[in-house]
């Protein structure tokens, strides 16, 4: 294969994979809410089984907002000690414009939380997209992409990232204060912002 054709071909994968994200995410929104997630809901809740309660907690706190924000700044501050200039700033501005979006789909698209079960942590916004599920995809998938950028391991660092953000969006729908919808919506955001940023900011990543 030729050079120029393999570059098109990367630039067809790339296109592809974002209208799927796009369309998933779509998807959730419009289609939410339904009897499958009902049922997806009702099968994956920890009720009172204080082990799964305790291992949904656990969970939940990979895709805790604040500590990933806090972790963000953590993050950039090792990448700038090792000698990266404007790479500290690219991933913070991609976890921190992860975050405004994500709390303005909240605000504008303003679903209620599910009702048919007892919430088993506090929350106080809408329910779609998932804030953990979003903001988990974008902290562990950006940081394995960036951190691991040419290495033999990045394939393996990115199954991770995804299997830390499946993890904490799943424990929304364990204790009860997400419909499965909701965080498919907000993983499928996070990626989608990922894969955007990452390759508008390309330059500065290598730098």
């Amino acid at each position: 294969m030729t050079e120029p054709a393999r570059v098109h071909g990367t630039q067809y994968r790339f296109i592809a994979a974002l209208v799927v994200l796009l369309g998933l995410w779509l998807s959730m929104l419009m289609w939410g809410r339904g009897n499958l997630d009902r049922a997806i809901y009702k099968a994956v809740y920890a009720g009172d089984d204080p082990t799964l309660v305790a291992i949904g907690r656990a969970f939940t706190a990979l895709g805790e907002p604040t500590i990933l924000i806090a972790a963000s700044f953590v993050v950039a501050l090792v990448l700038w000690l090792r000698g990266h200039r404007h790479l500290p700033l690219v991933f913070i501005a991609i976890t921190m414009l992860g975050r405004a979006v994500s709390e303005a789909q909240k605000y504008w698209i303003a679903r209620p939380r599910p009702d048919l079960e007892t919430h088993l942590v506090i929350v106080k916004t809408s329910s779609f997209p998932s804030g953990h599920a979003n903001s988990s995809m974008i902290f562990f998938l950006t940081l394995a992409l960036v951190a691991t950028a040419g290495s033999k391991w990045q394939r393996t660092a990115v199954i991770a990232a995804i299997v830390l953000s499946l993890l904490a969006g799943a424990s929304r729908v364990m204790l009860g204060v997400h419909w499965p919808s909701d965080v498919v919506g907000g993983w499928a955001f996070g990626m989608l912002l990922v894969l955007l940023t990452l390759r508008l900011a390309g330059r500065f990543v290598r730098g």
